[in-house]
């Protein structure tokens, strides 16, 4: 009898504990899965250039690896065009020609020119003296009735074909002593213009066979082995500026309290410790429909939208690199 008791106790006893565990589960529970995750995490991003050239080419050289810092103005990779360099060359050339064709222009007519101009004119004006004398011979007979009037018209006419011979070589004369025109000279000029300019040209595509970077930074990767074809304008390498860095973070609007453009938050990032640092807000805005969270099965709940914010650091994070996450430790 005593024994058949002390089993019932014993029985009571235990479904008493059982149902103490049951529920402080329950509690416990209902309290973890009841309590919300006040912590916040984002990633590090930060400004990337990526390095690209005008000119088709071959990748000949690379001067840095992935991972090695660069300074601005560092040569990044060489780039093997032989094209570019045959056009240089015709360039050179259709200057060289443009050139003399200028010098010409300037220096005028050879002196055997001249010379040979000089002497039509002087034979012109002894023509001229010839047929004056024998006119006014002429006209003085004519006058005193011994020559007819068609004998003089014949020496008439002579004497004004050699005024007009003379003329014409005196003419000759001065564009020889002259040189070329003006409007010759600047047309020499002007494809002497011209072909500087075709030269200049193609020196400015020599730049970018070597390709620099434009910030200080890290490379962060290079999309194109040594040897391989690139066209124009395919990107190169990618430099990140460590110099401009900042955080992301995706919000849900209810968790948004505090938050405000200017406000200074306390941040964490687990790659580099437990140490805490400050950034301050900078950029908030609405983010697209799908990020939206959905109220289900709970009538007191309501659709919140997700935004985005953006934060920078105050202080200098050694070791700090985009794609780190990054925790918001008083949220």
């Amino acid at each position: 009898m005593n024994n058949t008791k002390r089993k019932k106790a014993n029985l009571w006893r235990g479904l008493i504990a059982l149902g103490i565990i049951v529920v402080l589960v329950m509690i416990i529970g209902i309290f973890l899965y009841s309590k919300e995750n006040d912590v916040i995490t984002g990633e590090a991003e930060a400004t990337e250039y990526r390095v690209s050239g005008k000119l088709p080419g071959r990748i000949e050289k690379y001067y840095f690896e992935e991972g090695d810092k660069v300074k601005k103005g560092d040569t990044l990779v060489f780039i093997n065009s032989p094209e570019i360099q045959a056009k240089l060359s015709q360039a050179q050339a259709a200057r060289k020609a443009a050139s003399a064709q200028k010098a010409k222009a300037d220096a005028g007519a050879r002196e055997e020119l001249i010379a040979g101009a000089l002497a039509m004119l002087k034979k012109a004006e002894v023509g001229v003296d010839i047929t004056k004398k024998s006119f006014d011979r002429v006209q003085a007979l004519y006058e005193k009735n011994v020559l007819p009037q068609q004998k003089r018209d014949e020496v008439e006419a002579q004497y004004k074909a050699a005024l007009a011979t003379a003329e014409a070589a005196k003419t000759q004369y001065e564009m020889a002593k002259n040189g070329a025109q003006y409007e010759d000279i600047l047309a020499a000029q002007a494809l002497v213009e011209r072909a500087e300019g075709a030269v200049s040209e193609v020196s400015s595509y020599l730049n970018e066979i070597n390709l620099t970077s434009p910030v200080d930074g890290e490379v962060t990767e290079r999309y194109s082995k040594v040897g391989e074809l690139v066209g124009s304008g395919s990107p190169i390498m990618s430099i990140v500026d460590l110099s401009d860095i900042w955080f992301t973070f995706n919000v849900r609007e209810d968790k948004l309290k505090d938050m405000a453009i200017g406000n200074i938050i306390e941040i964490q990032v687990p790659a580099l410790g437990e140490k805490t640092y400050k950034a301050k807000i900078t950029f908030m805005k609405a983010m697209m429909s799908y990020a939206t969270w959905r109220a289900t099965k709970n009538i007191s709940k309501f659709d919140a939208k997700t935004f985005e914010v953006k934060a920078r650091p105050i202080e200098d994070i050694p070791n700090l690199h985009p794609g780190m996450t990054v925790l918001i430790v008083n949220k």
